[in-house]
């Protein structure tokens, strides 16, 4: 009985191991373009230069910030963005509510949101939750 809950505690720990990098990487990338929206608009109110994001084919960039001032690259190889208009990001302090979706090009079905109302922060959330 006790070599059965070994395996069965070892089998669930290989399993959480072994899970899926793309979706990882993914994750990653939401939660980090999450972080550099709350940056980037910190920056946009403290300077008073409106910033705006917008995917490009290689990345993504931070129109109104220096050059190099935030990274612009994915973390994952491939990670696109499927944004309808470039994310405003300040400088007032209450923004519209704006959201992108980040999505995974070699497992389509792999998606996440990250919005905000306007008010709170960006938060990264499931694809189909409101």
């Amino acid at each position: 009985m006790v070599v059965v809950a070994i395996i069965a505690i070892a089998s669930a720990g290989v399993a959480f191991a072994l899970r899926d990098n793309s979706q990882t990487l993914l994750e990653r990338d939401a939660a980090r373009l999450a972080a550099l929206f709350e940056s980037a608009r910190a920056q946009s109110r403290a300077t008073g230069v409106p910033v705006r994001w917008r995917p490009t084919p290689e990345g993504f960039v931070f129109d109104g910030l220096p050059a190099k001032a935030l990274p612009d690259r994915w973390l994952g190889h491939d990670t696109v963005a499927r944004a309808s208009a470039p994310v405003l990001l300040g400088p007032e302090p209450v923004i519209g509510r704006q959201e992108i979706v980040l999505q995974s090009t070699s497992q389509p079905t792999q998606a996440l949101r990250i919005a905000t109302d306007g008010a709170r922060p960006f938060t990264v959330q499931p694809v189909g939750t409101p």
